[in-house]
């Protein structure tokens, strides 16, 4: 196994003991320690060239995410055998708070990096750029983070998030086209919209509660634009997803979507923020093995 550490927080205590831990139990554990940003991608190419068996993603989403890239570069022409675990260091943490991977707790992380099970999972891709967790525009992760935790309680998960959303992003609805798969169209604002592989973003509210990690297909939501007076017919909407009369909110899911801007939006590939015009959404089935607990939401 190979722990790439992001190097905020290579020298936490807690993690240091960790590795010794599980070193002593017998499993072999290197540790590459990231400097700059590209040097996970750089270190999980390495490894898997060199057949690593398990490549340890300590850190945040960003870092899952970059790692997961350094794999599938490595895997071009050919399957890739290497799987992925995480131990959770970064600031959010939804790919692995909606998989079940331990937070705060270095140790368990290790010990199911070392003893689970490996399992093939889809990658989402954004033009020519990779996710794991979701995709998202529209909004920023700091609308969930700033907000007093008796809101968050008053109005709960998926609700709470995608209301803090539309109000935060009122005033900046973007004009643009969405095409569907089979190649119909419709034009007209959106607030925000997410391309989800996993289930949650923005520190832990659940914007795809239906979303499987292997199921060949992205879960799409997207907020359209409305005026104050009917925040209350979004949040109806938001609860009822299924409901063929929805006016606002709109979800869907396929193996692809194209979305087009009149001018340049920002979509956050597992956090790390990326602008265009155009985004081109689609799954790649099984792309990558992940050490996932048996909580993570996996097709049965």
């Amino acid at each position: 196994m190979r722990l790439i550490i992001n190097g905020k927080s290579a020298g936490d205590p807690a993690l240091r003991s960790a590795v010794k831990e599980i070193r002593k139990a017998g499993h072999p554990l290197d540790v590459r320690v990231t400097w700059e940003s590209g040097d996970a991608a750089r270190y999980a190419t390495e490894a898997t060239q060199e057949g690593i068996d398990v490549i340890i993603a300590g850190g945040g989403d960003g870092t899952v995410n970059e790692v997961a890239g350094g794999v599938l570069a490595a895997g071009e022409h050919g399957q890739i055998n290497t799987a992925i675990a995480v131990v959770p260091y970064g600031t959010a943490n939804d790919f692995a708070a909606g998989c079940g991977i331990p937070i705060g707790d270095p140790l368990a992380a290790l010990q199911l990096a070392a003893s689970g099970k490996s399992v093939l999972i889809d990658a989402g891709r954004a033009n020519d750029q990779f996710f794991i967790n979701v995709a998202s525009g529209g909004f920023g992760a700091e609308v969930t983070v700033n907000t007093p935790p008796e809101l968050k309680k008053a109005l709960g998960g998926a609700a709470y998030s995608l209301m803090g959303v539309v109000t935060a992003a009122k005033a900046t609805p973007h004009s643009g086209r969405v095409t569907l798969p089979d190649g119909t169209s419709e034009s007209g604002d959106v607030l925000v919209m997410t391309a989800a592989n996993g289930r949650q973003c923005g520190g832990g509210q659940q914007v795809a509660p239906r979303a499987f990690l292997n199921d060949g297909k992205l879960d799409f939501l997207v907020v359209h634009d409305v005026d104050m007076q009917s925040f209350g017919q979004v949040l109806r909407e938001i609860l009822t997803l299924d409901d063929e009369t929805n006016q606002y909110v709109s979800y869907m899911q396929a193996e692809s979507l194209k979305m087009e801007f009149d001018a340049p939006f920002q979509v956050n590939l597992d956090g790390e923020p990326v602008s265009s015009k155009t985004f081109e959404f689609s799954v790649i089935p099984h792309a990558i093995r992940f050490v996932l607990p048996a909580s993570a939401p996996l097709v049965p």
